[in-house]
C-alpha cells in the first residue's frame, strides 16, 4: 500500500522518495519503480546492471546516450528510425521513455527509464526512474543507485558489505515535487525530434 503524505512527519529523508516511487508504480502500472537524478543515469545503471555489451538503437536521441554507449565500453549501431515518446534498444528489454509518462504505459516484462528534466511530460527540473516488474533487478538497481547502500541500515557505516554503487539518487525535493504534480502533468508535451547523430563523430582520446 503507498505511504500517505498524512503522517506525521518524513521518518528519514528517503520516505518521500519511496512515496513517490510507489505512486508512480501504481500510476504507470509497474510492479515497480526506482527514482534516479537524471534519465542517463537510470539507463547506466539497466545496462550496467543487465551486463549488456552490444545494442543497436535510434539515431534520433540526445548526445547523452552515445556518450554514455563510450563510458560504459558498450559497442553500438544507429538505426534511421524516428519514434514518439520511447523507444527500444534492440537487442535488450530497455528502453529510453525519457518523452513518455502517462496512466498505464509500463510494457510487462520490460524496463522504462523516464526523465523529469525539463520539457519532459513531469518537469521537475531534473530527476529520472526505472519502471519494471523483476524484484531481484529491483533490489539490485535500488543498491547500486544509492553507493551500494542499503537504505535499511542506518547510519550507514554499520553496513559492512556492499556491491559496487554509484551516486545516482534523487533528492527528496524532487520526489515531493513529484508527488503534487503526477497525474496532473501534460502526458503529451509537444517536442522536436531530436537530429540525427549518424553525421557526428565522438573522439574519445582526451589527448
Amino acid at each position: 500500500m503507498p505511504l500517505t503524505s498524512e503522517r506525521s512527519g518524513m521518518s528519514n529523508a528517503f520516505d518521500a522518495i519511496t512515496e513517490f516511487e510507489q505512486e508512480l508504480a501504481r500510476y504507470t502500472g509497474a510492479t515497480h519503480a526506482v527514482m534516479t537524478d537524471c534519465c542517463t543515469h537510470a539507463l547506466e545503471l539497466c545496462f550496467i546492471a543487465k551486463r549488456i555489451r552490444r545494442v543497436k538503437f535510434t539515431s534520433y536521441t540526445y548526445l547523452s546516450i552515445p556518450m554514455l554507449m563510450h563510458k560504459i565500453n558498450i559497442a553500438y549501431e544507429l538505426v534511421p528510425e524516428k519514434w514518439t515518446g520511447e523507444y527500444r534498444f534492440y537487442g535488450t528489454d530497455i528502453w529510453d521513455s525519457a518523452r513518455a509518462l502517462h496512466a498505464n504505459m509500463y510494457r510487462p516484462g520490460q524496463i522504462q527509464c523516464l526523465s523529469f528534466g525539463h520539457g519532459k511530460p513531469l518537469t521537475l527540473g531534473r530527476g529520472g526512474a526505472i519502471l519494471l516488474d523483476d524484484a531481484e533487478l529491483y533490489e539490485k538497481l535500488k543498491l547500486m543507485c544509492y553507493d551500494g547502500r542499503d537504505l535499511s541500515i542506518s547510519p550507514w557505516h554499520e553496513q559492512k558489505e556492499f556491491v559496487l554503487g554509484y551516486h545516482y539518487k534523487p533528492t527528496p525535493e524532487e520526489a515531493r515535487a513529484g508527488l503534487e504534480k503526477l497525474g496532473t502533468h501534460d502526458d503529451q508535451p509537444k517536442y522536436h525530434q531530436y537530429p540525427d547523430l549518424r553525421n557526428i563523430t565522438i573522439t574519445t582520446s582526451t589527448s
